[in-house]
C-alpha cells in the first residue's frame, strides 16, 4: 500500500495542475487577444508615433509622447499601421523604420528566423531517471514550457502551429520568409516512420502558398505522403513566401544508421540534436541513459561524414557527478566528437522524473545556482571558436524545481562571472556581429582547421577587426577513417555542412546598408571552400542544403544529386 502511495499523489498533482494550468492558458490567451484588437483610435494614434519615429525621436519618447487611456501603444500596434501604410502605397518601405519598432530584434539576430514545433507525445525508447514524464506530452518535456505550451494549445497539430508562429512573428515585425524549423519532442527517430512524413509534410505546407486540403491528424503509409508527394512540396518551398533554411530534429545515438540518415534526408533534415549527456560510461549507466560513449562517438562520426550539423546535448549535475568530475567530463567533448552546437542542461531537480526518489533517499545532491555558476565560467572558457553554444539551461518553470538551481538567467550570470574574474568565451555566439554594421573590405577571412573523428574540418570565418564574426562555412573532408554513409552523392566528396551569415534576418530582396547577409560573404566563402578542396585533392563537392536554399547553390554551379546538391570541382 505504501508503495502505491507517491503514484496516487502524483497523478492528483497533474490533475489539479492540468486545470490550473488550462485555465491559466485561457486567461492569458484572452488577455493578449485584447491587447491585440487595433481599433481606428489605436492606429491613429500609431501613425502619430510613426511620423515621429521618422523625423529622428526614439521609439519609447515617441510612444509615451502620445499616450492612450489605458497605457502606451505597443511595438505590434506600430507594426500592424506601418505595414497598413507600406501597403496602401501611402509610406515607401522602410527596412530602417522597421527595425526600429520591431519587437525583441535578437530573435532574429542570428540571420534566419526560428520557428519551433513539438511532436505529439509518444513512448520514448529510453529510460532516463532524469527526465519528467507527463503523459499530456513528449517524454521530457512539460506542458508550461514556452515552446511546449503553444504545441499543447494546438493540439500538437503540426500545421496550425507553424502558421501560428509565423502570423505571431510577422504581427510584431520580424521577416518570415527564412525559417528554420526546429522539431522537437524528443526522439524523432522512435516515432513510426509514416507519422514523421506526415509532420514534416505539414510543417512544409504551413509555410507554402495554397495548403492542400489534407486535415490534421490523417495519416498515410509509412514513407508514403498525399498525392501531391513530399518532394513535389519541398519543390513548391524552393519559392515559397516562407522558404526552410534549416530542418532539425532530436534522436539519441543509439538511433543513429545510415539507413536513419538517409531517411532524414529525403524529409529535408539538415541539422541533428542529440543527447549524449556524459563522456563517462558510469555515470551514463547510474543515470540509466541506455546507450555508451561509444555509441555517442560512432554516431556523431557518422553524423558528420554524412554533412549534418551537429548539435549535442551535455548534463552537468548527473546522478553521480561533482562539480570536478563535471570538470574532468567538458574536456571530452573536443577530443573527437568536436559539435558545431553545443547545449549547456544542468540537471533539474523535478518531482514528475524518477531522479526526485534518489533525492528523497538522500542518493542525489543538486548543485546550488553558485555551484553552477562557477562550474559554467570555469569551462565555458574552453570551448573552441567553430562551436556556438545555444544554451547553458533549460526554460523549466522553476515551480517545477525541487531543489538546486531555479534561476533561468544562468547565461548572464556567467557572463557577470567571467567579466568579474576577466575571462571571456570565444564560442560562436559570444562573437556574433549582431545589428553592428558591417565594411566587407575591412573583415578577414580565417581558416581553423580541426580534426574530429575521421575527418578534416575547416572552419572557414569572417571576422571584423574586433573579432565579431559576420559568416562562417563548415568544410568537411572525409579521411580514410570516416564511416560509410552508403550515400552516394558523397562517394569521393567534400562537404559543406553548413553556410551562415549574420545580421538581422532581412526578407529575400531587400537590402540594408552595412547588413553582413547581403555583403556577398557567402559566395566568397564558398569560392575559399572550393580552392581548399581542390588543393586536398577533392574533385567533387557536395552540400547539404536546405530546401529553401537550394536555389541558392543551384545559381552558383551545383547540380541536384539524389539527396544532396553536388558539383564538380
Amino acid at each position: 500500500m505504501s508503495a502505491a502511495k507517491p503514484q496516487t499523489l502524483t497523478i492528483r498533482f497533474f490533475y489539479n495542475f492540468r486545470i490550473d494550468k488550462k485555465c491559466e492558458l485561457v486567461v492569458k490567451k484572452s488577455s493578449f487577444q485584447q491587447l491585440r484588437i487595433l481599433t481606428p483610435e489605436k492606429l491613429a494614434l500609431a501613425r502619430l508615433i510613426l511620423e515621429d519615429v521618422r523625423a529622428g525621436l526614439p521609439v519609447l519618447e515617441a510612444v509615451r509622447r502620445h499616450p492612450e487611456a489605458a497605457g502606451h501603444v505597443n511595438k505590434s500596434t506600430l507594426v500592424a499601421a506601418y505595414t497598413q501604410l507600406v501597403e496602401r502605397g501611402e509610406w515607401p518601405a522602410d527596412e530602417a523604420l522597421l527595425s526600429a519598432i520591431r519587437l525583441k530584434p535578437v530573435r532574429t539576430l542570428s540571420g534566419v528566423t526560428t520557428v519551433t514545433v513539438l511532436t505529439k507525445p509518444y513512448p520514448c525508447p529510453g529510460q532516463c531517471i532524469f527526465c519528467p514524464d507527463d503523459i499530456r506530452m513528449p517524454k521530457s518535456y512539460l506542458p508550461d514550457e514556452p515552446g511546449a505550451m503553444r504545441a499543447l494549445e494546438h493540439g500538437f497539430d503540426p500545421y496550425t502551429q507553424v502558421r501560428s508562429r509565423l502570423e505571431s512573428l510577422t504581427s510584431v515585425g520580424h521577416p518570415t520568409d527564412k525559417v528554420e524549423l526546429l522539431i522537437l519532442g524528443g526522439t524523432f527517430s522512435s516515432y513510426r516512420r509514416d507519422y514523421q512524413a506526415w509532420f514534416v509534410q505539414r510543417c512544409f505546407e504551413a509555410m507554402n502558398p495554397n495548403p492542400s486540403p489534407l486535415a490534421a491528424g490523417v495519416v498515410a503509409e509509412p514513407g508514403v505522403i498525399d498525392e501531391v508527394g513530399l518532394n513535389q512540396i519541398h519543390l513548391i518551398n524552393e519559392s515559397a513566401p516562407h522558404r526552410n533554411v534549416g530542418l532539425s530534429v532530436e534522436t539519441r545515438p543509439d538511433e543513429v544508421s545510415p539507413a536513419e540518415l538517409a531517411w532524414f534526408r529525403s524529409l529535408g533534415v539538415t541539422k541533428v540534436q542529440m543527447g549524449v549527456q556524459s563522456l563517462d560510461d558510469h555515470i551514463l549507466e547510474l543515470n540509466q541513459r541506455g546507450h555508451t560513449v561509444a555509441e555517442a562517438q560512432r554516431a556523431t562520426a557518422l553524423l558528420r561524414a554524412a554533412g549534418f550539423k551537429i548539435v549535442l546535448h551535455w548534463m552537468p549535475n548527473l546522478l553521480g557527478a561533482t562539480p570536478a568530475s563535471d570538470r574532468a567530463d567538458f574536456p571530452r567533448l573536443w577530443e573527437g566528437l568536436c559539435p558545431d552546437e553545443i547545449k549547456i542542461y544542468p540537471t533539474q531537480l523535478l518531482e514528475a522524473a524518477p531522479l526526485y526518489e534518489y533525492w528523497q533517499r538522500g542518493e542525489y545532491h543538486p548543485y546550488t545556482t553558485e555551484d553552477l555558476i562557477t562550474l559554467i565560467a570555469d569551462v565555458k572558457t574552453s570551448i573552441p571558436r567553430y562551436c556556438r553554444v545555444n544554451r547553458v539551461i533549460r526554460d523549466i518553470p522553476s515551480p517545477h524545481v525541487v531543489a538546486g538551481n531555479r534561476r533561468s538567467s544562468l547565461r548572464q550570470d556567467v557572463h557577470a562571472e567571467m567579466a568579474r574574474r576577466g575571462t571571456h568565451c570565444d564560442c560562436i555566439r559570444c562573437r556574433e556581429v549582431g545589428a553592428g554594421k558591417v565594411d566587407p573590405a575591412l573583415l578577414r577571412l580565417d581558416d581553423l582547421i580541426y580534426h574530429p573523428d575521421g575527418a578534416e574540418e575547416h572552419f572557414l570565418s569572417f571576422v571584423t577587426p574586433d573579432d565579431k564574426i559576420t559568416g562562417f562555412l563548415r568544410l568537411s573532408l572525409p579521411g580514410p577513417q570516416s564511416p560509410a554513409t552508403g550515400l552516394t552523392d558523397l562517394a569521393g566528396a567534400a562537404i559543406i555542412r553548413e553556410i551562415h551569415v549574420y545580421g538581422q534576418s532581412l526578407a529575400v530582396g531587400v537590402e540594408q546598408s552595412g547588413a553582413a547577409q547581403h555583403a556577398g560573404l557567402g559566395t566568397r566563402l564558398l569560392v575559399e571552400a572550393d580552392r581548399i578542396a581542390r588543393e586536398k585533392g577533392y574533385r567533387r563537392m557536395a552540400v547539404i542544403a536546405a530546401v529553401g536554399t537550394r536555389q541558392y547553390y543551384l545559381e552558383r554551379g551545383f547540380e541536384r544529386g539524389e539527396l544532396y546538391l553536388v558539383k564538380i570541382i
